[in-house]
C-alpha cells in the first residue's frame, strides 16, 4: 500500500480470499423472497453513487506507515463494544463530510506497516493529539476477522467500512474483487453473514436484515457504459452489494476523490429491477445468533514489576482462540505474544483478546518509583 489520502493499495485486497467481502457470488442461488424484498423494501429507485470528486461527498481514508505515532482514543456512546486505543490516527486524518460535518464523521486509517485497519464513528480530533469517537473497531487486514456477534463497529451492521468502498485506484486498475457497501431506509432486527449486528428501525419481520446481498443480474447489459463504469458494474455482478446501514435507498458508498469524472452519473440509470437478492442463510435474530467461548488468556505478565522511569519492560501473554489482541496503553493492536514498553509512571496495562463470541481481558501493573 502507498501512503497518503486516497492512496493506492497497489492490488492488495483486504482480508483473506475466502472472506465474504471477497467471495464471488455470481453463481449463488437467488433468495426465494427476492422479488418481494426488491418490490417492498428497495422500491422503484435507481442506483445512487454516494461519492464523487467533491471532498465532502463520500467516505475518505488515509494510509499511514508503520512509524505513525499512536494516540489515545476517548470512547463515548458505544465504548463497551469498541476497541480501545492507542491507534495511529494522524491529527490531519480526513473526516467524512469535512472537519465541520454534522453527519457520521467516519475516519478510516490503514497502517501499511502492520496491516491493520482502524475505523472510527462520530469522531473528532482533540487539541492534545488524541481523538474522540462514539465507536471504534480494529480490523486485521491479513485475517478473516469478525466482530463479536451483536457488537456494532463503526458501521451499523458490525462490518468494516473500507473494504466495501468503491475506490478510484481499483477502478483505474481495471478490476475490483470485492462487494460494495449500500444502504436502505428500513431494516429488520436481524442480520445475516457477513453482518454481526443489526439496527432495526421497523417491526416488520419481512424487512431486509443487515448483511443482505444484492447482485446485479448477469442479464443486465453494461456494454453501453464507459470502461471505468463497467469495472464497477462487473463487480456488482460478481460480488454484489452488502447492506451495511440504514439510509437512502440503493445508495452505494465510495471514496471522495478528485479523479472521479462525470461518467459516475451514468450509474444513476441502473434501476433496482436490475438487481436480485442472493439467498440468505442463516438469518440471525436476537434469539438464535451463534454462541461460543470467548478467548482464553493463560497469562499476562511483565518481565519486571518495578522499573526506573523510561526503563524497558517486556510484556508477555498466552492467548488462545483470539482473532486479534490489543495492549493498552502501549502498542495497541499486535500479532505477537510479547511487546516492550517504557513506562514513565506506574502503569496498569490491559490485554484485550477478542473473537466472534466476545472479549477477555487481563491486566498487569508495572510500578515506577
Amino acid at each position: 500500500m502507498s501512503t497518503g489520502q486516497t492512496a493506492s493499495l497497489n492490488g492488495f485486497v483486504p482480508f483473506t480470499s475466502n472472506n465474504l467481502w471477497n467471495t464471488d457470488i455470481s453463481a449463488a442461488p437467488v433468495d426465494p423472497n427476492s422479488s418481494t424484498i426488491m418490490s417492498n423494501w428497495v422500491g422503484s429507485v435507481n442506483v445512487h453513487p454516494d461519492w464523487g470528486n467533491d471532498p465532502s461527498y463520500g467516505i475518505p481514508y488515509v494510509v499511514v506507515d508503520g512509524t505513525q505515532s499512536l494516540v489515545n482514543i476517548n470512547l463515548n456512546a458505544y465504548g463497551d463494544e469498541s476497541d480501545p486505543g492507542p491507534m495511529p490516527v494522524p491529527a490531519s486524518a480526513p473526516v467524512e463530510g469535512g472537519s465541520s460535518s454534522s453527519g457520521d464523521r467516519h475516519v478510516l486509517v490503514l497502517d501499511n506497516g502492520n496491516c491493520f485497519l482502524y475505523e472510527l464513528y462520530n469522531s473528532s480530533a482533540n487539541s492534545d493529539g488524541s481523538w474522540s469517537a462514539d465507536s471504534t473497531a480494529v480490523w486485521d487486514l491479513l485475517s478473516d476477522e469478525q466482530r463479536p456477534y451483536t457488537w456494532t463497529s463503526a458501521d451499523a451492521a458490525g462490518l468494516p467500512i473500507f473494504p466495501g468502498l468503491v475506490r478510484y485506484d481499483e477502478v483505474a486498475s481495471g478490476k475490483i474483487q470485492h462487494a460494495f457497501r449500500f444502504t436502505l431506509p428500513k431494516t429488520s432486527a436481524a442480520f445475516t453473514p457477513p453482518a454481526s449486528h443489526y439496527a432495526g428501525n421497523t417491526s416488520d419481520p419481512t424487512a431486509p436484515p443487515m448483511g443482505m446481498r444484492l447482485r446485479l443480474k448477469s442479464s443486465y447489459d453494461i456494454s453501453g457504459f464507459s470502461t471505468q463504469m463497467q469495472v464497477i458494474l462487473t463487480a456488482m455482478q460478481h460480488y454484489g452489494l452488502i447492506l451495511a446501514d440504514n439510509g437512502s435507498a440503493l445508495y452505494v458508498t465510495g471514496v471522495s476523490d478528485s479523479r472521479w469524472g462525470s461518467d459516475l452519473d451514468s450509474l444513476k440509470t441502473v434501476p433496482a429491477s436490475a438487481f436480485e437478492v442472493v439467498q440468505m442463510s442463516p438469518i440471525y435474530t436476537g434469539s438464535n445468533y451463534p454462541t461460543g467461548a470467548a478467548p482464553t488468556v493463560g497469562g499476562f505478565t511483565a518481565s519486571v514489576a518495578h522499573v526506573a522511569s523510561g526503563g524497558t519492560v517486556t510484556l508477555n501473554w498466552n492467548v488462545s482462540s483470539a482473532d486479534y489482541v490489543i495492549v493498552s496503553p502501549g502498542p495497541g493492536a499486535v500479532r505477537e505474544n510479547s511487546t516492550t514498553v517504557n513506562p514513565t509512571a506506574t502503569t496498569t496495562y490491559t490485554l484485550y483478546a477478542t473473537n466472534a463470541y466476545g472479549r477477555t481481558t487481563a491486566t498487569v501493573t508495572v510500578t515506577v518509583p
